[in-house]
């Protein structure tokens, strides 16, 4: 955990701290869940057998998949939208798994869509991990991301600031600090439409799908923020030594107007993964 020192002349009152999840190995916080996920189904006997894990990712849970699939001799198969950053696509190659691509005009659902028709079509082939519906998911932040927050803030935070991709995260966090500090409060992050952020979906418009494993109920406030916003926030940290992605960019303007509401508390956020993963992207370009 770092101390995130950008708005401290602004709001002198208010304490910012952040997980720097992108110095996991895989480069971002997907390793958590993913290591989870994949640990209880070799436990469980649903892989290690010669079945290929399977799901469909943004990117970066990708990256986990093929990374931690290769340390477990378990073959991987990850299904992306074509736009997923070029640096996204080489590591996970680059760990052996194979890559299935979706029209980028489809959005992320339609790669969400497509790993079901693949499982569904070839069932004893594939264990489908879906990090959409599987607790072991949010089960994974519950048990380590909140857990390390606890420890590392003395259980002293007013705030929790994050984002809804699978709802791990914010499920797992939000309801492991609610039920240890009465009063926290749960601020999600709402991206823009399009162009939208990386790995974070508003889930607001019809037919959006829903993560299962999403607890709406524990978040408190929500925050808008346009790509603008996150690219800001990505140059603001970048100045002061945190070189973040888009995500976390995201997460720091949401904590920006939480600190200008608030005046005097402390918030804790994360910073997803590293922002070597947007290059190719444009968001240094400018």
């Amino acid at each position: 955990m770092v101390e995130i020192r950008c708005f401290k002349d602004e709001f002198p009152e208010v304490k910012i701290y952040a997980k720097a999840e992108y110095t996991n190995p895989g480069g971002s916080l997907k390793d958590r869940p993913v290591r989870r996920m994949l640990l209880e189904a070799m436990i469980a006997g649903q892989i290690g057998n010669g079945r290929v894990v399977l799901d469909s990712s943004s990117g970066n849970a990708g990256i986990a998949y093929a990374m931690i699939g290769a340390m477990m001799n378990v073959p991987v198969q990850i299904v992306v939208p074509g736009n997923a950053s070029r640096e996204r696509k080489l590591r996970i190659r680059a760990h052996g798994a194979t890559l299935v691509q979706t029209d980028p005009m489809e959005g992320y659902d339609e790669a969400l869509r497509e790993g079901h028709r693949i499982a569904e079509r070839e069932h004893d082939r594939y264990f489908h991990c879906d990090q959409y519906a599987n607790d072991n998911n949010w089960l994974s932040h519950f048990h380590t991301t909140a857990e390390e927050i606890l420890i590392q803030t003395d259980g002293k935070l007013t705030h929790f600031v994050g984002g809804i991709g699978t709802g791990g995260t914010i499920t797992g966090v939000g309801r492991r600090l609610k039920r240890e500090i009465p009063g926290v409060e749960i601020v999600q992050i709402v991206p823009e439409d399009f162009p939208g952020i990386e790995g974070l979906k508003p889930l607001e418009n019809p037919g959006d799908i829903i993560p299962k494993i999403l607890d709406a109920s524990v978040v408190d406030q929500k925050v808008r923020v346009s790509s603008t916003d996150a690219a800001d926030k990505c140059a603001i940290l970048a100045r002061f030594g945190i070189f973040a992605g888009q995500s976390s960019g995201a997460y720091l303007h949401g904590v920006y107007e939480t600190a200008k509401r608030i005046g005097k508390g402390t918030i804790v956020t994360l910073l997803n993964d590293i922002g070597e993963r947007y290059m190719s992207t444009g968001l240094w370009e400018r």
